[in-house]
């Protein structure tokens, strides 16, 4: 399933934030138009509208053992264990999944959402409580109609955000009790989160229980050569494991693929610059990935072929522990994280993560890795969640 999801979203939500507009010349007079129905709210104490919530069975509650292979083909498993007392709470908005008909996605929680979650999100069990929303999201379904030049009409481009911020106002208002909270998301799920911390978050008393924000796959915007300033006006950049208060965002490319002119991630605008935080090595430089694959994601195209030869794997997730690291690059093609892969002579393991978004069998280079952002950094992030939530909890967080 996942190997089917674009998973995409900061040009989803360029696109989106004009996709209920006419494509008219300029030069035409404005139509007057009806006035828009009053949108409809989600009602967030109902517990269909969560993907995840704590104390119950439901997306999160899945599998998230691994298979550790060993360049020289030695296989060991590892199992996960949630912690059902976790002292911190994690907040996730998920990436433009949906292959709902309209330019919104219904609220029905649908294979998609699940196979996201399994992911990018049900991990950090491990270290917080889990809460995720369901939102009216920009579909892939109309997206991908815009990208073809086409218009669909229908929908509410304001209603995604809308949503996030109703869940985030319901989980303050009855489940957050002064707790520590981390948020995290990927993609459009990023730019969801970017827009919440902006306007409700970013120098505001509530920014106090903020234990990070990790934005996968996006461009967060800051001044060159500063962490604080851009997007955000008061939350600074990562720089350690136990930097509190702060955010990680980055986007994946391939060490000898760097971002092209069009790329959608890496650039910056006017006088700021992308941010590009490293889970691997928040102080600067390069460092191990701790990735967690998904095992129907292997680059060789099948369950069991993350190995040469083929050796069957009966977990979700396999670890290739050695074989890729990861480094920020500041320079002209823009800033982001260059993943580097090292599969050496007599390492029976396929040399590489796949990650690629491809259409009719084409790569598109601007797109990077982002079907795998979360995965590549995914066992550096709960490490990271883990050494900022000791930090926090030390201070005197609840």
């Amino acid at each position: 399933m996942l190997r089917h999801l674009l998973i995409v979203g900061a040009a989803a939500l360029g696109l989106a934030a004009g996709a209920a507009q006419a494509q008219t010349p300029a030069s035409a007079p404005a139509a007057a138009a009806p006035a828009p129905a009053p949108m409809v709210h989600n009602d967030y104490t109902n517990p269909s509208t969560w993907l995840c919530r704590p104390g119950r069975d439901d997306a999160c509650t899945v599998n998230q053992d691994a298979t550790v292979i060993t360049a020289e083909g030695k296989m060991s498993k590892e199992t996960f264990k949630a912690d059902p007392n976790a002292p911190i709470d994690c907040f996730y908005v998920y990436p433009t999944v949906s292959h709902d008909p309209g330019v919104n996605a219904t609220m029905a929680i649908e294979p998609e959402e699940q196979s996201v979650v399994l992911a990018q999100f049900a991990r950090f069990g491990a270290k917080c409580r889990l809460y995720a929303p369901m939102y009216r999201q920009f579909t892939l379904t109309a997206l991908q109609a815009r990208m073809q030049g086409k218009t669909m009409t229908g929908g509410d481009p304001a209603m995604a955000y809308a949503d996030v911020l109703d869940a985030w106002n319901e989980y303050l208002a009855h489940d957050n009790h002064g707790r520590g909270v981390v948020l995290i998301g990927h993609s459009q799920g990023s730019g969801m989160l970017t827009q919440l911390i902006a306007k409700e978050i970013d120098g505001k008393p509530i920014q106090g229980r903020i234990i990070s924000a990790i934005l996968m796959g996006t461009t967060l915007q800051v001044p060159k050569g500063g962490d604080v300033g851009g997007s955000f006006k008061s939350m600074r950049l990562c720089h350690s494991n136990t930097q509190t208060g702060c955010v990680i965002a980055f986007a994946d490319f391939r060490a000898d693929s760097p971002p092209p002119a069009k790329s959608l991630f890496g650039k910056g605008r006017g006088d700021t610059v992308a941010a590009c935080t490293n889970p691997a090595a928040l102080g600067g430089g390069s460092g191990a990935l701790n990735a967690y694959m998904n095992t129907e994601l292997s680059p060789a195209g099948g369950a069991s072929n993350w190995t040469k030869p083929p050796m069957p794997v009966t977990t979700p997730f396999v670890k290739l522990p050695g074989l890729m690291t990861a480094a920020c690059v500041f320079g002209a093609d823009g800033d982001y994280i260059a993943v580097s892969f090292h599969g050496a002579p007599g390492d029976i393991r396929v040399g590489d993560a796949g990650g690629d978004v491809k259409v009719g069998g084409v790569i598109l280079k601007e797109w990077g890795l982002h079907l795998i952002d979360a995965n590549l950094h995914m066992g550096n992030l709960v490490h990271i969640v883990g050494e900022e939530s000791r930090t926090y909890l030390a201070k005197g967080g609840q």
